[in-house]
């Protein structure tokens, strides 16, 4: 059994406050997770010898658990409560992470992607679970504030979840033992990758020993049961004729938003690290990229908690990050030149992929709220239904991957173009439709 639910509005200004500290503290959990990705793929393209579009199969095995699981999540999350489908998302996340233990014992790259698909899996829940929660934890206006805080904690988690991994897995003297690799007889050459690859071991075990513990943690939490499936007496009438989820042409347009949004945003982050290799960085240097593009999206999270509603409503704000990301899928492409920044020598476009991080920054917070806007007993559905929108995050790489290989990884980022055309669209139109 769980807890008597009750509706937002009902909670007391302490009971809020407590309820987002520990929403944030699983968008942490989420964004450590999620984010070292980034450091993950060069790390089997060397341990596994892998190419490019082998590589990003990391992204493809963990974000199309999104795809497979959403939906049963949020029945899951019907029968169970969300405290409850909490935990039993904090304990499936523990199973992939000890899978990855047998993985590095035989090198076997197919186990690993069988861990990053049960990780995603119970991410998948946990997402589906946090996303509306805390949507409905305060006035819809202010949603985008509470989701940037949301980001601050998933994205400064990201920041440190490549840094941590590295600091744990790799040594000094990697740089060579990676230049010497191409030259070294089979047998050695075998051993040595065998090394580099069961150093996940224990960094794993450890996590995977976390995820259980705070599987424990949240089912004893205070977190109240919010109340999603009875609705205000407006929401009801404009609801009455309402009989699935397929009627709400603003919520399945807001979740295709959701699927290129978050392909866009992932190639941000885990490609940074190639490409920086492709201008002459090397991997030990390259890997602070991803931080780099974490950071931008922590800035562009702090505007928004700044700004808005105050200053600037969060559709203008959905409109500009959305806007500034068609300039800059361009510039990427088309710019060139050698730039000295922060201690790095490279072509600047490899800076305007850093800058996508500002522009994919409020695009999650401005799309989620008006995409459940109005949902009422609809809500917790609609929500997987966005949650499956994650599954980007698995296609879109693959595409990169594949345009990487065939022409190069610059001409690649033309993916990303019509994504932020699309989510311009939305950000301008597609919201306002209800009814096809």
């Amino acid at each position: 059994m769980h807890s008597t639910p009750i509706h937002a509005r009902d909670l007391t200004p302490g009971q809020t406050r407590v309820s987002i500290a520990i929403i944030a503290v699983l968008f942490f959990i989420f964004g450590f997770v999620s984010w070292v990705n980034a450091i993950l793929i060069p790390y089997f393209k060397i341990g596994c010898e892998l190419t490019h579009f082998q590589a990003y199969l990391v992204t493809f095995a963990f974000y199309i658990s999104y795809l497979v699981f959403s939906m049963p999540a949020a029945h899951l999350l019907k029968r169970t409560g969300f405290k409850k489908g909490m935990m039993i998302g904090f304990w499936v996340m523990a199973a992939g992470a000890f899978l990855f233990v047998p993985a590095a014992m035989t090198r076997t790259y197919g186990v690993f992607l069988g861990g990053l698909f049960t990780l995603g899996a119970g991410l998948a829940i946990l997402q589906t679970a946090a996303n509306p929660y805390i949507t409905v934890l305060g006035p819809k206006e202010t949603a985008a504030r509470r989701i940037s805080v949301m980001g601050i904690c998933n994205k400064g988690a990201g920041i440190l979840a490549p840094f941590i991994f590295a600091a744990v897995v790799f040594k000094v003297t990697d740089t060579d033992l990676f230049a010497r690799l191409a030259t070294m007889a089979p047998a050695e050459k075998a051993a040595a990758l065998d090394e580099l690859i069961r150093r996940v071991v224990v960094p794993y075990l450890c996590v995977g020993s976390a995820l259980l513990a705070l599987g424990f943690l949240v089912r004893l939490s205070p977190l109240p049961e919010i109340d999603t499936e009875h609705e205000t007496a407006d929401v009801a009438e404009a609801n009455a004729d309402k009989t699935g989820i397929l009627q709400f042409p603003h919520l399945i347009l807001g979740a295709l938003g959701i699927f290129l949004h978050v392909g866009a945003s992932v190639i941000s982050v885990d490609t940074i690290i190639p490409y920086a290799q492709s201008m002459g960085l090397p991997l030990l240097e390259a890997k602070v990229f991803p931080s780099y593009v974490l950071t931008a999206m922590i800035s562009g999270y702090v505007a928004g908690i700044v700004l808005i509603p105050r200053w600037v409503s969060q559709l203008a704000m959905l409109r500009f990050c959305t806007s500034l990301g068609i300039v800059l899928a361009v510039l990427i492409v088309r710019a060139h030149g050698q730039v000295r920044f922060l201690g790095h020598t490279s072509d600047i476009s490899l800076w305007f992929v850093v800058l996508l991080g500002f522009a994919n920054s409020l695009t999650w917070a401005g799309v989620w709220p008006l995409a459940l806007d109005g949902l009422g007993r609809f809500t917790k559905i609609g929500a997987s239904v966005m949650i499956m929108g994650l599954c980007g995050n698995a296609f879109l790489p693959l595409g990169y991957g594949w345009l990487a290989d065939h022409y190069s990884v610059r001409s690649a980022y033309w993916i990303i173009l019509p994504c932020y055309v699309y989510l311009t669209y939305y950000a301008m139109v597609g919201h306002k439709k209800r009814s096809w």
